[in-house]
């Protein structure tokens, strides 16, 4: 199935909805969004960045060649072909979605478009999993959900949180004389810290991979470690948004309450984007199984249903957009 024709599916909704719906999660919790153009550029962005995959990889090549030690091949090629290519793409779309600022934009926007950049990288890179395993496919997504999926978004946030910091000018609360070391350190873990994670990360799994005889303890242990990677780099990214939000939360009740209804508006046209996508994704499957279907009668009747969802739910997107957009500078002046 080609991934493309698979997207207005049930599997393309359960490959993009994770994402989706992580991405909001984010935003919600998010003191100032920001632009919603942004966001979905960085989203969209961070899918189209794995067709870079390859550029990035074929410097990597002659390292990768695997020595005699399996323990050191696998951790080689967890480290310059996987890692360090995948987080290499996310830090581009955050620095080219970032690049232009304003004296108006809010400092931890970085945050919000890695978080936007790796779940688009996550969202496109779960459908082709899903699509090659299709007999498997909704215990594949259950799983991908609950780990995979997130720390993408995750490490995309590391990387947006430490170059918010590299910009920011402070070293969280440093003395002055560490503030130009802890710039220069913000933009190095800008990369190496997502890399360094999720090569730490993968490489359990690709030794579960590759050695599929090794004893069935020596796999749980394995397992438990990249699960326990996974869970602690979320838990990481979470406390590290805290820790640099801190410095710029709004002073004051009026500014709180403002923040609040943008984020309310913000709620609004994520709702109103999954309703339209699974509109179009219901009424693209229903015509599809009635053209394949001699039982017509009843695909045919769910196809209103599915245009029920789309006008709807671009209906909600469009007068949410209307409403953001007129009342965005208001807001950003009274915070």
């Amino acid at each position: 199935m080609n991934l493309l024709a698979s997207l207005p599916t049930s599997v393309g909704a359960a490959a993009v909805a994770p994402a989706l719906l992580i991405l909001w999660i984010v935003i919600a919790a998010g003191e100032r969004p920001g632009s919603p153009a942004k966001v979905w550029g960085a989203f969209l962005l961070g899918a189209a960045s794995i067709s870079l995959l390859g550029i990035l990889r074929a410097p990597f090549r002659s390292v990768i060649i695997a020595p005699d030690n399996p323990w050191l091949a696998q951790s080689v090629h967890s480290i310059f072909g996987v890692a360090l290519p995948e987080e290499a793409v996310k830090v581009l779309v955050i620095l080219a979605v970032s690049a232009r600022r304003r004296a108006t934009d809010d400092p931890m926007n970085p945050v919000v478009y890695g978080a936007a950049a790796g779940l688009g990288f996550a969202a496109y890179e779960n459908l082709a999993y899903l699509v090659q395993h299709a007999d498997i496919w909704r215990s594949l997504a259950a799983l991908r959900s609950v780990l995979t999926v997130p720390f993408h978004g995750a490490l995309g946030i590391i990387a947006g949180a430490y170059l918010a910091i590299a910009r920011s000018g402070t070293a969280l609360g440093a003395h002055r004389r560490h503030r130009d070391w802890a710039r220069i350190s913000s933009w190095v873990l800008m990369l190496a810290g997502p890399t360094a994670l999720h090569a730490a990360f993968d490489f359990p799994l690709l030794m579960l991979q590759s050695y599929p005889g090794l004893d069935p303890s020596g796999r749980l242990w394995l397992g438990a470690i990249s699960i326990v990677i996974g869970f602690s780099s979320i838990g990481f990214a979470a406390r590290l948004v805290r820790r640099v939000a801190r410095h710029h939360a709004p002073r004051t009740a009026l500014a709180r309450e403002r923040l609040s209804q943008l984020r309310r508006m913000w709620a609004l046209l994520m709702i109103g984007s999954g309703a339209a996508f699974a509109g179009f994704a219901f009424v693209l499957t229903s015509v599809h199984h009635w053209l394949l279907n001699p039982n017509r009668n009843v695909t045919i009747v769910l196809v209103p249903v599915g245009f029920t969802s789309i006008l709807l739910g671009s209906a909600l997107l469009v007068v949410t957009t209307a409403i953001y957009l007129h009342s965005r500078n208001r807001l950003r002046t009274t915070i």
